[in-house]
């Protein structure tokens, strides 16, 4: 007579738990605190102090302090130079991400050390390199007086510090995005017949875009609001070698304190418009990452 089969009951594997949070409500409150009065102490206080000088003797006087010739330069300097400077700097970082992912060879981790040099050097010694090169009694500066070129205390000079200082950007956004997603794309492209510039524009350009625009956009905000290194090669020739942040020194120095603020709040616009378009790159990329 046969034995009765078995019946195997089978049990569930024990789902694992998440650790419930062990920090008090009071501690978390009290983080939540410091954190949010760390902000407005720090951050929003000077905004809105910015902004309160900026509108003080009225609208009238806010507008007219961007009626003065000199504001006006230094509007358009400012603009220059992050029109010139940005532009290079994509061309640069496109070109150094490439070269860093796509390639093995020789001096790769020395390239990316000195892409984040910017970083780690002063704008005031970046300046001052300028000026040992460039100046007048630098290494290049009398053959430039020979042949009537100037650098130093013109819109070159500004325009190579400004270069210098957002070097980095650009670069340091694509080389991580593009490490990330190898090289298998460009390859397969590349077995199909396609040609270098069809695989850039078709493959490696759609994949890094919304990296390509914040670094662009990073870069940007940081070329028109730099100071230290424009300073140094500047001369401060008011309407001629004045930035937006030199003039809001000068004016400051010079005890026009409305002018200044009003030139101050229109970098702090701009600063403001970096972020809202960087938040907005961030929420654009976040919703085509979920529609893929």
């Amino acid at each position: 007579m046969a034995a009765p089969a078995t019946r195997i009951r089978s049990v569930p594997a024990p789902t694992p738990t998440r650790p419930a949070l062990s920090d008090p409500r009071w501690l978390r409150g009290l983080l939540l605190t410091l954190t949010l009065g760390f902000i407005a102490l720090f951050l929003l206080l000077p905004l809105a102090v910015v902004f309160g000088e900026a509108f003080a003797a009225g609208v009238g006087a806010y507008f007219a302090s961007f009626a003065d010739p000199d504001a006006i330069a230094a509007i358009k300097l400012t603009f220059t130079a992050a029109a010139i400077a940005v532009p290079l700097n994509v061309v640069f970082g496109v070109a150094t991400a490439w070269a860093v992912t796509k390639f093995e060879f020789r001096g790769k981790s020395l390239l990316i050390t000195f892409i984040d040099l910017p970083f780690a050097i002063s704008p005031v010694i970046a300046g001052l390199i300028y000026v040992l090169m460039f100046g007048l009694h630098g290494w290049i500066g009398p053959w430039l007086d020979a042949h009537d070129i100037q650098i130093i205390f013109a819109v070159p000079g500004i325009v190579l510090a400004t270069i210098f200082v957002t070097v980095p950007f650009v670069a340091r956004e694509l080389i991580p995005l593009m490490q990330a997603q190898g090289t298998d794309e460009e390859l397969a492209a590349l077995t199909l017949g396609a040609s270098g510039w069809q695989i850039f524009r078709r493959v490696t350009l759609p994949n890094i875009r919304w990296g390509l625009l914040y670094g662009v956009i990073l870069c940007n905000a940081r070329a028109m609001g730099e100071f230290g290194a424009v300073s140094v090669v500047s001369g401060h020739i008011r309407g001629m070698t004045n930035t937006m942040p030199l003039h809001v020194e000068i004016l400051y120095n010079e005890y026009n304190l409305q002018a200044a603020f009003a030139v101050a709040s229109l970098l702090t616009l701009l600063a403001l418009l970096s972020l809202f378009l960087k938040s907005l790159v961030e929420w654009r990329h976040a919703r085509s990452s979920r529609a893929h």
